[in-house]
């Protein structure tokens, strides 16, 4: 497993954060609209939490499909 301060480890959680802001972005949504379309999906967290779970980029694969679903996200370039 890759350890957190792994240089290649911090290079991808960066582009996952920046994949997944860039789509809010494109999709003008923002953190407070996307708790509430993540609430549909059955996944609950708060504005200020998604806040800094994106910040820090260290979320699962998971989360950001989960994401990407909830803002009907259907192509995304990397």
């Amino acid at each position: 497993m890759a350890r957190k301060d792994d240089p290649a480890t911090v290079e991808y959680e960066t582009k996952a954060k920046n994949l997944l802001k860039a789509e809010l972005k494109r999709k003008g949504v923002t953190y407070a609209q996307l708790a509430e379309k993540l609430a549909v999906l059955g996944v609950h967290e708060n504005e200020r939490n998604l806040n800094n779970k994106i910040s820090r980029g260290g979320f699962t694969a998971a989360f950001l499909i989960q994401c990407l679903e909830a803002i009907q996200a259907t192509d995304v370039r990397l």
